[in-house]
């Protein structure tokens, strides 16, 4: 059988609120997610064995192979859909680990879509969404994809309407970020300012790139910028180099900035490169534009 193949695209946050703290730990949030082009790539097939065969290139920083979410994920279809046969899987990894860009739990949406065609279950996106709750919060959104309002952990979901084309210049620097660590950090309670994510929607609506980067904000800025003046930095120099808007995407990190052409966007990361390199700072930079599938 030759290998099926998966683009398994990152997530950025347009905008990100968080209304409370659940006694279970989880948060109850509202924000606007968003699908960019930034992809691993996934290679699946059946194995020989009943065995789930992992392998990975492209980064050395992912841990134990059973702790993975693309493993994880496997393990979770095979049980829920009583597969009898193994699979192979094969990873390259581009999108950034740690980041705020959902690059684990994008890589499980994958493994579970991959699964469901090769082994022929013919179960629907909602109904993968509903297990891969169990995976993550993020992780029904990866499998669902595009522009979306996310609520309750995240797992509650409303398609929006696609932003207006435009430029995305992605820099994640030399850090690892934990999300646990970012939302244990965070008091919901004295949130001073939070997001206007019904503005932001309405933005969408309308197709108004303007009113979309005006209404950027994330409230777990204020954890994770708080220890990584670096997120900081970024944001202004994006801002300096004629960004609509910059804003760190999820728990951090990764920053993006908002341009109108993309001859921006390149100028703007070509300064970065060399701003970044100045410090010997080894930051992963991106130019690249919002994704939906159907467009």
């Amino acid at each position: 059988m030759e290998m099926l193949k998966y683009k398994a695209r990152a997530k950025i946050n347009l905008g990100l609120d968080v209304k409370k703290r659940f006694a279970n730990g989880y948060h109850e949030v509202k924000m606007v997610m968003q699908t960019v082009d930034i992809y691993d790539e996934l290679g699946f097939k059946q194995s020989k064995t009943p065995d789930i065969i992992l392998s990975v290139a492209g980064h050395d920083e992912l841990g134990s192979i059973s702790n993975n979410l693309i493993f994880k994920a496997a393990k979770l279809m095979k049980e829920y859909y009583s597969i009898k046969g193994g699979i192979e899987i094969h990873l390259h990894k581009n999108i950034p680990v740690a980041a705020g860009m959902a690059g684990g739990s994008t890589d499980a949406a994958a493994t579970m879509l991959a699964m469901n065609e090769i082994f022929g279950l013919g179960q629907s996106k909602e109904k993968l969404m509903e297990l891969a709750v169990r995976l993550g919060a993020d992780v029904p959104y990866c499998i669902m994809g595009g522009t979306a309002l996310a609520e309750g952990i995240g797992e509650k979901l409303t398609a929006l309407p696609k932003p207006p084309k435009a430029s995305l210049l992605v820099v994640k620097p030399p850090l690892m970020v934990s999300t646990k660590w970012v939302y244990d950090a965070l008091d919901a309670g004295i949130i001073e300012s939070h997001p206007d994510i019904d503005g932001m929607v309405e933005a969408l609506k309308n197709n108004d790139l303007n009113g979309i980067a005006s209404r950027m904000a994330n409230v777990l800025e204020n954890v994770t910028e708080r220890k990584y003046s670096i997120i900081s930095d970024i944001k202004n120099i994006m801002i300096d180099k004629g960004a609509l808007n910059a804003l760190m995407s999820g728990s951090g990190p990764s920053v993006f900035g908002i341009y109108e052409s993309e001859h921006d966007a390149k100028a703007a990361a070509a300064y970065m490169r060399d701003t970044l390199k100045d410090k010997k700072l080894r930051a992963q930079i991106f130019v690249t534009e919002f994704y939906n599938e159907n467009e």
